[in-house]
């Protein structure tokens, strides 16, 4: 049975005084959801975004579940066996310590800080101290360099910094005029952070949050140039989120484990937003080095209900035993890349769950996936979220159709989507016809699934087909001796372009002409004739800060790099080198 939650005549909104608050408004539309999980017609149909004038998700809605629960907001383990656990009404009082100490500091609402953190009590303590200031957040990874963390300072006129002190050499020689402090010990030239303890428990807002005040800004990873500045609001992401707790199904009480680093989009869906809106608790795993052993130990240990995990983790737990989880989580998810079926056929088997796919963007909360409620369709990411008008528009028609760009219609634009870019220009260019456009290509199908086909500057053409890198990479990763892969066009004399992939080995298996032979047969197998797999490298991939392959680079290695390079380095091999590919 879903439990909800009851609110007192005390729980409003800031400066709201009717009975239907901010926060009655969100808690109908959480316990909506909740109610429809295993629904996904009836989700669709029935529900409506809350969109209140005035909202601060800290004040009016996190500090609420305090006031009536002792539950755990946060449960950390760290890699020497130690182990932090903090409830919301402790999260709370710790945040308003945290917020009353930035504000003797001088921060005021509108100012910025640049949050970088890793997994540990002072990141979300700060984060929702910011939020009950009015302070916008710029999270940052604790993996960026002096260079990146220039830009983000002068770009994101950034007031005040909170990072670890193993970290503050980086901003040495990080000019701007901005407060330093540091998480850790004593540090000279940095305020301790520790100092925040002795501030006051109980904190009053100054003035109102608005709906459309900013509240996060992230610096996207920039596959192709600098990276974009994306503002979120005080409901795009806190309430937005709401489709990010259903697809992944959470429930109140649930212990819920994402694997994902701080600094990115999908920390802020999985570690805070969409589990504390299911009144959840956030369990973080801490590691030095991935052990997927003591990962299914402690997820047994803890209990945890539900799970969330980019394609990487999944392929290295199905390397170890699953079966040693004793109590597999009733719900689990994966995103970001595309998952080979043998590791969702294994999961299914030892744990009896589907891993359900989902879509969703730095820009957005999830839009597109594959909720509790709906059968899983295989290589499709599933149909939209309740909540979002989803469209495949055709770029040269601009008309709605089976296969294009897709899109979110804006009549009106859905309160999960970001308030634009910090550049006006990139802003029009995203939110024009009525729509904001992904960037990303896929295909409806009868029953309304949608199935990814790529980024719109990753398709292209040979033989004058058009080719989605992302399809052909999914066929390679079946392959066993295939950890990752990337597909480009590279230049042909009669084809004008034929796919060739780049592929990094999985442990075990060398890079000479037979695994090429087994690889380039396997793809031959599965692909239609146009499609083939024609050329293929083993080599490492180039990779974005955050993990994303830069397809641009290999496009460009194959478009501008000397001619037969690779061939003549004995790292490229072909279709034609071997006889019995021929036919």
């Amino acid at each position: 049975m879903v439990e909800t939650t009851a609110f007192g005549p005390s729980d409003v909104g800031e400066g709201e005084d009717s009975d239907d608050t901010a926060t009655e408004q969100f808690r109908r539309a959480r316990d909506f959801l909740l109610r429809n999980g295993a629904d996904h017609e009836a989700a669709r149909a029935g529900f409506r975004w809350p969109r209140p004038e005035r909202f601060n998700w800290a004040l009016d809605w996190f500090d609420t579940i305090g006031r009536r629960t002792d539950r755990l907001a946060l449960w950390i383990t760290r890699p020497d066996g130690g182990e932090d656990g903090v409830t919301y009404a402790e999260l709370t009082k710790r945040s308003n310590r945290v917020a009353n100490w930035l504000r003797g500091l001088g921060a005021v609402r509108g100012d910025r800080l640049i949050l970088m953190l890793d997994n540990r009590v002072e990141l979300w303590e700060t984060l929702l101290a910011a939020m009950k200031l009015g302070v916008v957040t710029i999270p940052a990874t604790p993996l960026l360099g002096p260079g990146e963390l220039r830009d983000r300072v002068e770009r994101g006129r950034a007031n005040h910094v909170v990072t670890g002190t193993e970290h503050v050499a980086k901003f040495a020689d990080v000019e701007g005029d901005y407060t330093r402090i540091a998480v850790g010990e004593e540090t000279s030239g940095w305020v301790n952070y520790a100092d925040s303890a002795g501030s006051d428990e109980r904190f009053v807002p100054e003035g109102v949050t608005h709906a459309d005040d900013p509240l996060l800004l992230y610096f996207t990873s920039g596959t192709t140039a600098l990276p974009k500045l994306v503002e979120h609001t005080h409901v795009s992401y806190p309430v937005g989120h709401l489709s990010t707790m259903y697809w992944i199904g959470l429930r109140p009480g649930d212990v819920h484990l994402n694997i994902s680093s701080p600094g990115w989009a999908k920390h802020a869906w999985s570690c805070v937003f969409a589990p504390f809106n299911a009144e959840a608790t956030v369990f973080v795993h801490g590691y030095e080095r991935f052990d997927p052993e003591r990962l299914l130990d402690e997820m047994s240990r803890c209990g945890v209900t539900s799970f969330c995990a980019p394609p990487t983790v999944w392929r290295m737990l199905i390397q170890s035993d699953l079966g040693r989880l004793s109590r597999p989580p009733r719900s689990v998810v994966s995103a970001g890349e595309p998952l080979n079926p043998e590791v969702i056929e294994q999961v299914a088997r030892e744990w009896s769950v589907t891993i359900r796919d989902g879509f969703g963007q730095t820009e957005s909360s999830v839009q597109v996936a594959n909720t509790p409620g709906l059968p899983v369709k295989e290589g499709s990411m599933g149909r939209p979220l309740p909540g979002f008008d989803v469209a495949l528009v055709d770029p040269a028609t601009g008309e709605r159709a089976a296969e294009g760009e897709i899109c979110l219609a804006l009549d009106p634009p859905p309160v999960g989507l970001m308030s634009g870019y910090s550049d006006e220009g990139q802003t029009a260019e995203v939110m024009r016809d009525g729509y904001y456009h992904t960037g990303d290509v896929g295909h409806v199908d009868e029953d309304g699934y949608i199935t990814y086909v790529g980024r719109t500057d990753d398709v292209f053409k040979a033989s004058d087909y058009r080719i989605s890198p992302f399809e052909l990479e999914s066929v390679l990763l079946q392959h066993p001796a295939v950890a990752e892969a990337a597909v480009v066009p590279a230049p042909d004399p009669v084809r004008l372009a034929v796919p060739k992939a780049y592929v990094v080995l999985t442990a075990g298996y060398p890079g000479d002409s037979d695994t090429a032979l087994s690889v380039l047969r396997y793809a031959r197998e599965q692909l239609a004739a146009y499609k083939r797999i024609r050329r293929l490298q083993f080599d490492e991939l180039p990779k974005t800060i955050s993990g994303k392959i830069r397809r641009v680079e290999l496009r460009s290695r194959e478009r501008d790099g000397p001619a037969e390079e690779g061939r003549a380095a004995g790292a490229e091999f072909r279709e034609e080198d071997f006889p019995e590919l021929k036919g």
